[in-house]
C-alpha cells in the first residue's frame, strides 16, 4: 500500500468518525449534561494515550508537569472547542453544527496569511466569499423552518462558531508546537488538561442511572476522540496537509445523509432534521468555499 493510499484511508476514517460524532452527541445530550459528556470524552481519550505512553514512551509523560505556555493556551482553546461544539449540537441540529464548525478551516487559512505570511490567491478569496454566502443561506433556511424558539437556535449557532474560532487558534499554535514535540506527546497533554478543567462541572450522579445503551454511547464518544485524532496524525504523516484538509471538510455530508435516513425512517430517539433544496444548496456552497480556501496550488505543495 502506497503512502498516498495510507493517507487517504486514515483521513477517511477520521471523516467517518467526525461525520457521526454530531449525531451521537445529540443523542447523548438528551440524558447527559454537556460538561459531563465532554469530561468523559477527554478522560477516555487521555487514559488510552497515557497507557500507550507508559508502555511505549514513558519520557512523554514529562510533558504533563512541564508544558510550555503556548501548549497550555492551545489546550485551553481545544477545551472550549469541545464544549462549544457540544452546546451547538444540543441547541441546534447535527447538520447545522457540522456546517457552522467548518468556519474554523476558513479562519485557519486567514491566520496563515496574517501570522505565517502565507499568500492568499484570488481563488482562496473567492472561496472565502462563497463559504460566507453558503453558510448564510443554510442558516436562514434552517431558521425559517424552525417552529420553536429561534433565539435558542441562534445561540447554538454562535456557540458552534466560537468553537470553530478556538479550533483555528489551536490548530495555528499546533503548527509551532509540532516542531517542538512529537504529536503523541502533545496529544497526551491536550487530552489530559481538560480532564482536570471539566472535573468540577461533571455531574457523576447522572452517570449512575444510565442504561447499557447510553454507556456504550459514551464509550463510543470517548473512543471517537482517540481514534479520530490518532488517524488524523497518521494521515498527516503520509499525505499533504492541504489534501487532508479538503477531505476532512466533506464530513458534514456523512452527517446529512445519516440524518436524512433517520428522519425518513421517523426515528423517535433523535429529533428529525429536514433539509430544503435551498439549505442543501447553501451547505454545498459553504463546503465548496471552504475547500477552495484550504486548497493549495500544486506548485506550492511541491515547494513546501
Amino acid at each position: 500500500m502506497s503512502n498516498q493510499t495510507k493517507g487517504i484511508v486514515y483521513t477517511l476514517i477520521t471523516v467517518l468518525m467526525w461525520g457521526v460524532l454530531a449525531i451521537a452527541l445529540k443523542i447523548a445530550s438528551g440524558v447527559i449534561d454537556s460538561p459531563t459528556i465532554v469530561w468523559f470524552r477527554f478522560s477516555l481519550a487521555f487514559s488510552g494515550m497515557a497507557i500507550w505512553a507508559l508502555f511505549n514512551d514513558p519520557k512523554a509523560l514529562k510533558i504533563l508537569y512541564k508544558p510550555s505556555f503556548i501548549l497550555v493556551i492551545s489546550t485551553l482553546m481545544l477545551a472550549w472547542n469541545y464544549i462549544g461544539f457540544m452546546w451547538g449540537v444540543q441547541y441546534t441540529t447535527p447538520g447545522n453544527a457540522q456546517v457552522a464548525v467548518q468556519t474554523g478551516q476558513v479562519v485557519l487559512a486567514i491566520f496563515g496569511v496574517v501570522f505565517f505570511k502565507e499568500k492568499l490567491s484570488w481563488m482562496q478569496g473567492f472561496g472565502f466569499l462563497l463559504a460566507l454566502i453558503g453558510f448564510w443561506i443554510f442558516y436562514q433556511q434552517h431558521l425559517t423552518a424552525l417552529p420553536a424558539d429561534k433565539s435558542e437556535y441562534t445561540k447554538g449557532t454562535l456557540l458552534t462558531v466560537s468553537a470553530a474560532l478556538t479550533w483555528a487558534v489551536y490548530a495555528a499554535m499546533q503548527k509551532k508546537l509540532i516542531h517542538q514535540h512529537p504529536v503523541t506527546t502533545l496529544n497526551l497533554f491536550i487530552f489530559g488538561l481538560p480532564v482536570l478543567l471539566y472535573l468540577p462541572f461533571a455531574n457523576f450522579s447522572s452517570l449512575a442511572h444510565l442504561s447499557l445503551g447510553y454507556w456504550l454511547l459514551l464509550i463510543f464518544l470517548g473512543m471517537n476522540t482517540l481514534i479520530s485524532y490518532v488517524c488524523l496524525t497518521l494521515a498527516l504523516k503520509y499525505m499533504e496537509a492541504g489534501k487532508v484538509s479538503v477531505l476532512l471538510i466533506m464530513n458534514p455530508i456523512i452527517t446529512f445523509v445519516i440524518m436524512g435516513i433517520l428522519t425518513w425512517l421517523q426515528i423517535t430517539w433523535i429529533a428529525p432534521e429536514h433539509f430544503s433544496v435551498l439549505s442543501i444548496l447553501g451547505a454545498l456552497l459553504a463546503l465548496s468555499g471552504a475547500i477552495l480556501v484550504v486548497r493549495k496550488k500544486k506548485k506550492a505543495e511541491v515547494v513546501s
